[in-house]
């Protein structure tokens, strides 16, 4: 092919061709909206996170409230100053907030987690991000627990008209099924309640990842988690490439934010091992 051939062969492609060929590009986890969870980074509720997340390469950096020893900083104006400041720096933007002490004070049984939850609305909002990771594991479990499941639900509808007036989604993280997270949604009627999705909590749990997220539809599912426990990614028993391929059928937006959490074998450098994890996702 001659030189004015390979011009030809240019300018006769459609923009029907060049918009597929964009599409292509975006597939799957080929995004920016990568980022990382601070205690997956070994920096739980610290703000020396997003240097971390800047040395692997990361867009975003979830950050958790605190826990019961701090009083849960992060309410504290000081401290979302600090933390503006690092993001600001680093160029490693805020993605959601997490509350994981949740998980050892119970939500669906400690009052005390009331104001916590509804603090966390305000502290989203100062931080500018919109998704509030509320974590249903260890104490907090709900599988099993109807009783436990119907105070969630009236704890919810307290502060979800709040949740929704600011523009904030309370993003449920837990074992549950996806028919029993639709049940809670459901209950509560407001738009501010999501769910957290984790493809390897669903999996352990022996929930089918595939047919639950097409259950629950892009509008359901505020963030994802993208973890291995302990794995890298690809390593473990999830097929990446499926998830990949169904998050792309489900039209998930390219605006909401995928984490990778726990996803390093024990003792591996948090940043190299990190690299390996973000150029996994981006090569799917």
């Amino acid at each position: 092919m001659n030189r004015k051939q390979f011009i030809g062969g240019i300018a006769s492609i459609s923009l029907f061709q060049l918009k597929s060929l964009e599409s292509f590009a975006s597939f799957g986890f080929k995004t920016k909206k990568i980022g990382a969870c601070d205690w997956a980074l070994g920096q739980n509720s610290k703000p020396e996170a997003f240097d971390i997340a800047k040395a692997i390469g990361l867009s975003g950096v979830q950050v958790n409230l605190g826990n019961i020893d701090n009083n849960l900083h992060l309410r504290e104006k000081s401290i979302q100053e600090i933390y503006k400041a690092k993001s600001k720096e680093t160029r490693v933007k805020i993605t959601s907030l997490a509350i994981g002490e949740l998980n050892n004070i119970p939500y669906k049984s400690d009052n005390r987690t009331d104001q916590w939850v509804a603090d966390s609305i305000q502290v989203a909002k100062n931080l500018d991000v919109n998704v509030i990771l509320l974590a249903f594991f260890a104490k907090n479990d709900l599988r099993n627990d109807q009783k436990g499941i119907e105070t969630v639900i009236a704890k919810l509808k307290e502060v979800a008209p709040n949740a929704e007036k600011m523009g904030i989604t309370l993003g449920i993280e837990s074992y549950l099924t996806a028919e029993e997270h639709l049940y809670i949604m459901e209950k509560v009627g407001s738009k501010a309640i999501k769910v957290y999705y984790d493809f390897r909590n669903a999996q352990d749990a022996g929930n089918n990842i595939y047919k639950e997220i097409k259950l629950l539809g892009n509008e359901n599912i505020c963030e994802l988690h993208l973890k291995e426990n302990g794995k890298f990614l690809g390593n473990g028993d999830i097929d990446w490439q499926k998830v990949a391929n169904s998050i792309d059928e489900l039209g998930f937006s390219k605006k909401k934010w995928k984490q990778i959490e726990w996803s390093l074998p024990a003792n591996f450098d948090y940043v190299e091992g990190h690299k390996k994890n973000l150029k996994f996702l981006k090569n799917i």
